[in-house]
């Protein structure tokens, strides 16, 4: 199934954008060394929400910015997150064969060359980030691979995983996995947004919301994620269904139950439409996206 299905057309348009500007940034499958490039596209191009992308380009269209400018930033939080992927499959992280309904990278290139797949692919997200093409000055260039260096680190992405290995077999509070997937899965939904934002030019008291709003879509896409694990069919979702429990990992349904889940989803997206309400109109494509985090079939 096609992952941007849900999406209206003008989310769709940015993802045909998002998905060439990738293709355009990645090395060549011939060029050497060939076996490395073809593993780094295969992660990348295999298909994907491109949620994180989109959220660069809709918060830079609430602001007025639509140009190419955006591009950098939109393929670096895509890298990132296509590299965590990549490493969170293998068998020493969540073991999974399964991903974006095919073989996962480390299945199909080895263990070593989906390691140095992943590695080469946040390098590249920086090296994008810096290059001259973002276009903005030296301060927010600094600014934002600071953005995004926290978000991949202890504090963000790899603390979450580090939180996840930690709570298997574990009951966790509430708190603790909401704690533990605001890192996990929200710190890069908030980099991205952060990034569109200083691209465009947001004042503080923008970000503050944005913030707010990033983080309620970041934890609602985690709730949906959960949920689909339980009612979903691999064969939908991409992904093998049934896994996280057959691990024994904590999630939503597990400590709380699908009822108090969905609950929980509905109130995430309405704190995440309300901290953007003050846009008004210009968050359309901001509140489309809050919308389908929060139901999307797969």
């Amino acid at each position: 199934m096609n992952p941007n299905s849900e999406l209206g057309p003008a989310l769709q348009a940015l993802t045909a954008r998002a998905e060439e500007a990738l293709r355009r940034c990645l090395p060549p499958a011939e060029q050497s060394p060939a076996e490395l490039h073809r593993a780094m596209r295969y992660a990348v191009l295999g298909g994907g929400k491109r949620l994180r992308p989109l959220l660069v380009y809709a918060v830079a269209d609430a602001f007025g910015s639509r140009g190419m400018s955006l591009d950098p930033a939109a393929c670096a939080v895509e890298l990132i997150h296509a590299y965590s992927l990549v490493h969170d499959d293998l068998p020493a992280m969540d073991d999974d064969a399964l991903r974006r309904g095919r073989p996962t990278c480390h299945i199909v290139f080895g263990e070593a060359m989906a390691i140095l797949a992943g590695d080469a692919l946040q390098a590249l997200a920086f090296e994008i980030l810096a290059g001259d093409d973002a276009d903005v000055d030296s301060n927010t260039s600094i600014r934002m691979l600071r953005v995004l260096g926290r978000a991949c680190g202890a504090e963000g992405m790899a603390g979450g995983q580090a939180l996840d290995l930690a709570a298997t077999g574990r009951k966790l509070s509430l708190a603790e996995l909401e704690h533990m997937h605001a890192c996990k899965t929200g710190a890069l939904i908030r980099a991205a947004v952060r990034l569109g934002a200083l691209v465009a030019g947001a004042d503080d008291e923008a970000m503050q919301a944005l913030d707010r709003y990033a983080h309620a879509v970041g934890l609602a896409f985690q709730v949906r994620d959960d949920i689909l694990d339980v009612e979903g069919e691999s064969a939908i979702i991409g992904k093998t269904a049934g896994k996280d429990a057959a691990a024994d990992k904590p999630t939503f349904p597990s400590i709380i139950g699908l009822d108090a889940s969905r609950k929980r989803l509905a109130e995430l997206t309405d704190d995440a439409l309300g901290a953007i309400a003050s846009l008004g109109e210009r968050a359309l494509l901001l509140q489309e996206l809050a919308h389908y985090a929060a139901h999307r079939a797969y």
